[in-house]
């Protein structure tokens, strides 16, 4: 069976059943469109609020103070003002409460306005508040609460916030402040205990031990001077005469002034340098020229009678060799006040080293204290200058108000609806009515078992001899027009329905009641 004729048996069939396929149009079209325009209507109510950030006073407290951006504060407000505490206040501040029946509709309803409360920012301050309902005086109130508590929360969230801070930064500063009261008063008793091991400050952060072992190595260097000191007086004393020659005479002449000028002058030379220094070196080698001169001189001019004179006068003291006498004298009791003195310092070395032996952990304790105790003050001393940050950032917002919230455009009472969108859902109507018919017509042909078509009869395993056409043709010229005449109507029915509106389709439901009965 080719395409065309399967075509012709369908159209055929479907004709047959058109009536049925109108009906359940005009009845599926009827019942929608009284549905579309039972509908509620959709009233939306807005308004626009513009955010005034105080950016001057932003700049002048940046780096002086703890100061949040006004700007986000500004996001955080639209974050949070849909929070499921503001949607309670909302439905509180309203007449939506009477609409709630059971903590699931409260529920439902919350969730209602958590979706359909909207805050569409339209430019950085500037942003619109939305709401839909079915009663245009519930959306004006809805917006109005909403606008309300932005402006509470602008007002009052921020310095709630900074009081909560303040309350904290005192707690805190209270908690620190003890815990460094505790760890200074367990550091200084620590002190006291160990005083003699720990360093001190008086001392240059040096402690009493090592204090003591520095000046242990300085009296054992100034005994070993000392001891050097001593040897090289000892050697001078031994090398100068304890007298000193007398002067050579001659037929009653005096001594000779450059040897008393050069004895001098060594005796000058002992007193800054040593033996072996070459200035001194020098002056002896001169002395000992000028004695072996006079000695000469004295020899030559006066035979035996000079001898008895120099027996008879004697020598004089030398003052140099009394004065190295002092010399070392003083020199042995130094070193003895300095052997002394090593003696009391490496006692008291090992005093304070058997008392560190037995507190192996002093200095790792110690430094865990003092560690703890910079910790705590350091904390303490960023929590005192946050405090006054917080101050001043308080000050601020007390004296000024860092966002000012003012509304634009009010909300006010929808007089139109915005919903639904009627002619849309008709139209949808419209054609699911038609295409309802057509489905109808379509399954109906599949259930029909009517003979339309030679083929038809040929299916049933007869022999069939061919087709004649009727004499009289059928007219189905009544038939189209008066199913074209249904077809008009339901159009001119979705016109009315249309143009007509929501006053005619009020009536049906009645007009449909008083018909039934």
């Amino acid at each position: 069976m080719d395409i065309g004729a399967l075509i012709r048996r369908y159209a055929a069939a479907s004709w047959r059943h058109r009536w049925k396929a109108l009906l359940l149009a005009w009845l599926v079209c009827g019942v929608g469109w009284i549905a579309v325009y039972r509908m509620p209507d959709v009233y939306q109510a807005n308004a626009r609020v513009y955010a005034d950030v105080d950016a001057i006073l932003g700049s002048v407290l940046r780096d002086i103070a703890t100061d949040g951006a006004p700007e986000r504060q500004v996001e955080t407000l639209q974050r949070t003002l849909l929070s499921r505490p503001n949607l309670e206040r909302v439905v509180a501040r309203t007449d939506l409460d009477l609409r709630v029946t059971d903590p699931a509709s409260r529920e439902a309803l919350i969730e209602r306005l958590g979706r359909e409360i909207r805050i569409m920012p339209q430019t950085r301050s500037l942003f619109r508040v939305e709401f839909r309902d079915h009663e245009p005086r519930m959306a004006h109130a809805v917006v109005q609460t909403v606008i309300n508590l932005f402006i509470e929360a602008a007002t009052s969230t921020d310095r709630q916030q900074m009081q909560t801070a303040r309350q904290f930064v005192a707690q805190q500063l209270a908690s620190y402040e003890t815990q460094l009261r505790a760890v200074e008063q367990k550091r200084a008793e620590f002190r006291a205990r160990y005083i003699d091991l720990l360093p001190s400050d008086s001392f240059g952060g040096v402690s009493k031990l090592d204090q003591a072992r520095g000046r242990l190595t300085a009296l054992r260097g100034q005994h070993e001077d000392s001891t050097q000191r001593r040897i090289l007086l000892q050697q001078q004393l031994a090398n100068t005469p304890a007298t000193l020659a007398g002067p050579a005479t001659g037929g009653g002449g005096g001594g000779d002034p450059r040897l008393a000028t050069a004895e001098r002058n060594l005796r000058d030379l002992l007193l800054r340098f040593t033996d072996q220094h070459p200035e001194v070196l020098a002056t002896r080698a001169m002395i000992a020229e000028l004695r072996a001169q006079g000695a000469r001189g004295g020899g030559g001019g006066g035979g035996s009678s000079s001898a008895p004179r120099a027996a008879a006068g004697g020598g004089a003291p030398n003052p140099l060799h009394e004065q190295l006498k002092l010399r070392v004298l003083d020199s042995d009791s130094e070193i003895a006040s300095l052997e002394r003195q090593i003696r009391d310092v490496e006692a008291e070395v090992e005093r304070l080293e058997n008392l560190l032996r037995t507190a192996p952990q002093l200095q790792a304790e110690y430094v865990n204290l003092n560690r703890d105790y910079d910790v705590l003050r350091r904390n303490y001393e960023e929590l005192l200058s946050r405090r006054e940050s917080l101050q001043i950032a308080g000050a601020a917002r007390t004296d000024a108000d860092r966002v000012r919230l003012e509304v634009v455009e009010p909300p006010t009472v929808p007089l139109t609806p915005i919903g639904p969108n009627r002619l849309l859902f008709a139209t949808g109507v419209l054609f699911a009515g038609l295409g309802a018919g057509g489905m109808l017509a379509l399954l109906l042909v599949q259930l029909d078992r009517g003979f339309y078509t030679v083929h038809d009869l040929r299916k049933l395993g007869l022999p069939v001899l061919g087709a004649i056409s009727s004499a009289r043709p059928v007219r189905r010229a009544g038939a189209a027009v008066a199913f074209a005449a249904g077809l008009a109507l339901l159009i001119a029915a979705y016109g009315v329905v249309v143009a007509g509106g929501p006053a005619l389709m009020a009536k049906v439901p009645n007009l449909v009641a008083r018909l039934i009965a």
